[in-house]
């Protein structure tokens, strides 16, 4: 399984690429951080996002794309553009017809690190050993894209065997 780990953001929206099943070594296929200006119009800000995760998709052909899962925070203006980028990622990726899941910033840390309060240190700690890296990914957005798409990995696994159990089981009922 290839997954798109997108960490979502107007400044620097974190992109990475992780192939891998569970139970089997994770392996990293790609990471870089788009970055855009603060002073820039918003339209050009997103659509900026939009042309690197489609390049992206294009490029790395994923099989699914995980989107960290917009919570509130106090700074309604971070949240804004968390959601704004979190919407180009879903957009893009709905364009081509590759599914998209969410996943809440705890989910990704306690499927990464086993603590769904690890701190960012913990969790590119984890990313670099899962993905037997020499050094970190800088800067955090970069690791924590990862991080979603080991999560999604490992996670997306389980739901997908759960869901064609469900299927079978309902199929055996008729």
């Amino acid at each position: 399984m290839r997954v798109l780990g997108v960490d979502p953001g107007l400044t620097r929206c974190g992109l990475g690429i992780v192939e891998g099943s569970p139970g089997r070594a994770l392996n990293l296929v790609a990471v870089d951080v788009v970055r855009t200006p603060a002073d820039a119009e918003l339209g050009h800000r997103l659509l900026a996002i939009e042309t690197a995760i489609d390049e992206w998709l294009a490029t790395y052909r994923p099989d699914t794309v995980a989107v960290e899962r917009v919570f509130s925070q106090h700074n309604v203006r971070t949240v804004m553009g968390t959601a704004q980028a979190s919407g180009v990622a879903t957009l893009a990726a709905a364009r081509r017809g590759i599914p998209v899941v969410t996943h809440t910033p705890s989910e990704v840390k306690a499927a990464v690190s086993g603590s769904g309060q690890a701190d960012k240190a913990q969790v590119a700690f984890m990313v670099t050993r899962l993905l037997r890296l020499d050094a970190a990914p800088k800067p955090a957005d970069a690791s924590d894209a990862l991080a979603l798409a080991i999560c999604q990995v490992w996670r997306g696994a389980a739901q997908n065997r759960l869901q064609a159990a469900v299927a079978a089981a309902g199929r055996g009922r008729r």
